[in-house]
């Protein structure tokens, strides 16, 4: 049995037929040679600048927004729970990430990971899937930035009129998807555009820009930290769990699960440092370091201030769109000088996260161009810039779109299925590759195989079934359209048919 999975799985089967043809995969061997070829990304990146990306991209709106939702609805003061629940998740996908990264040191994150594992159709629902997880995500967290702006705003005199500050769109559960009333939510759309043109500009400048912006707000959270603490009632902690209300999902041990799935979002953007492989001086060594240590120091920061903002303020007061804000406001007139440094920092923050999903997103496509998936126009790399810059300037000019339409919890819960999918599939990918190719060098290994990514693989599931059903549905009519572009495009023209050459880059 394990010969005949050799015989679907390895190596690129130019001349599979039928239903192989399906499964085809490119070798590690492939993938190394493509890096050869054409013009390349500039690998400008070390360890601290990947470590930086991530905390970049996953401290955000899962921070300053959704911990706050989630308490008041879900999970109440065990929010930290949820959090710590995630967060495991979260490391055993970082683990199998770590060894994909390392031996495989090619942009494209998870796609090229099924690629190399699962086969070419697999690989092609990936990378549509991802787009969820980093153009939408990128979408969602714009949204928030608004809110955050336009609330920082206020507190000066300022006010943005809601017709052109909030969402056109909405949705809840009894009215779905509905007109709000407004027009656009223009400051979603400027900085998104400001930071699409950023990341064309160059990947270095960008990595330095965001490692400011990480330094900003990790001093900011531990400032909040410090300075809340101290205020801290222990009686808003009791009930740590509260009781279910009737409802599944709704408080419990249930609701801790829900919140799970929701806070997931928190810690989506660590994967996105495996998308810059490419462009990293030694990835074998750096890309483990900067996935695994980004995920360590947030989920730290993630539980530390979860447990600050229940203990100073009822959790039922936190359904707002600033529940920093909130707890500070809760802990008296002393800390009120606190509340704009708390703001400036979340709209840097979130700026960094809008920035480092930007970029993930285009080197997705440009993978998926190079295998022929895409057309070759997806591949471009600017000549001066060296970066994937008409891949940029579409996955910025639909996210602009998107951000200016949609409200956050409309995005929010399709950034999280589709980022579980993508982290079951690498899970998964890890354990098959163990099996039908275990002569590659692995420079990281995932360490208690097959536990590690079977655990991975299980939580990742888990939490998508606790997704509402309307994101479900969602999920699968976004799936299908890609089926079908697939079967129209990417099926007949991918490198792997023997029928094409190699798109050019150039």
């Amino acid at each position: 049995m394990l010969s005949d999975l050799r015989a679907i799985m390895v190596g690129p089967a130019q001349g599979a037929t039928g239903m192989k043809r399906f499964f085809r995969t490119k070798s590690r061997e492939h993938m190394l040679s493509d890096l050869a070829s054409g013009h390349q990304l500039h690998r400008a990146l070390g360890a601290w600048h990947l470590t930086f990306l991530g905390i970049g991209a996953v401290i955000g709106a899962g921070i300053f927004v959704l911990t706050g939702v989630a308490a008041a609805k879900y999970a109440g003061p065990a929010i930290s729970l949820s959090f710590v629940l995630s967060g495991i998740a979260c490391a055993f996908a970082g683990l199998c990430y770590a060894e994909f990264a390392s031996m495989i040191p090619v942009a494209g994150s998870a796609y090229t990971y099924a690629y190399a594992t699962l086969g070419e159709l697999f690989a092609w629902i990936i990378g549509w899937d991802l787009i969820l997880e980093y153009l939408v995500g990128a979408s969602a967290v714009a949204v928030g930035w608004s809110g955050y702006v336009t609330s920082f705003l206020g507190d000066f005199g300022l006010t943005l009129p809601s017709t052109v500050a909030g969402a056109p769109f909405a949705y809840d559960a009894a009215m779905g998807l509905h007109r709000t009333g407004a027009i656009m939510n223009l400051p979603a759309v400027l900085i998104v555009t400001l930071m699409t043109a950023l990341l064309v500009i160059g990947i270095k400048l960008s990595a330095n820009f965001n490692n400011l912006i990480v330094i900003v707000k990790v001093a900011v959270i531990l400032l909040f930290i410090g300075c809340c603490a101290a205020f801290i009632h222990a009686a808003n902690w009791k009930p740590f769990v509260p009781a279910n209300n009737g409802h599944f999902g709704e408080f419990g041990w249930s609701g801790i699960l829900r919140g799970s799935a929701m806070v997931f979002f928190a810690y989506i953007g660590f994967d996105a440092v495996s998308t810059a492989a490419q462009e990293t001086r030694n990835p074998q060594r750096d890309m483990p370091i900067g996935i695994l240590a980004s995920l360590a120091v947030c989920a730290v920061l993630y539980v530390a201030v979860s447990l600050v903002l229940t203990g100073i303020v009822d959790y039922r007061q936190l359904d707002v769109p600033d529940p920093i804000a909130v707890g500070i406001n809760a802990a008296g007139s002393s800390l009120q000088w606190l509340r704009p440094i708390v703001k400036a920092g979340a709209i840097a923050g979130l700026s960094s996260v809008i920035m480092v999903l930007l970029m993930g997103q285009p080197r997705i496509f440009y993978s998926m161009s190079k295998d022929g998936l895409l057309p070759p126009v997806f591949s471009k790399v600017h000549p001066v810039f060296q970066t994937p810059y008409v891949t940029t300037l579409i996955t910025g000019g639909i996210a602009v779109l998107v951000a200016g339409l949609f409200s956050i919890d409309f995005l929010g819960e399709m950034v999280n299925i589709g980022a579980l999918l993508a982290f079951a599939m690498v899970c998964a990918g890890v354990l098959v590759l163990r099996y039908t190719r275990p002569d590659y060098p692995r420079p990281f290994r995932t360490p208690w195989v097959p536990v590690v990514p079977i655990l991975g693989f299980a939580l990742a599931v888990l939490q998508m079934v606790f997704l509402t059903r309307g994101t479900w549905i969602r999920l699968v009519v976004w799936m299908a359209i890609g089926l079908v572009i697939y079967a129209c495009y990417g099926h007949t023209h991918s490198r792997l048919h023997g029928k094409h050459k190699p798109a050019d880059a150039s």
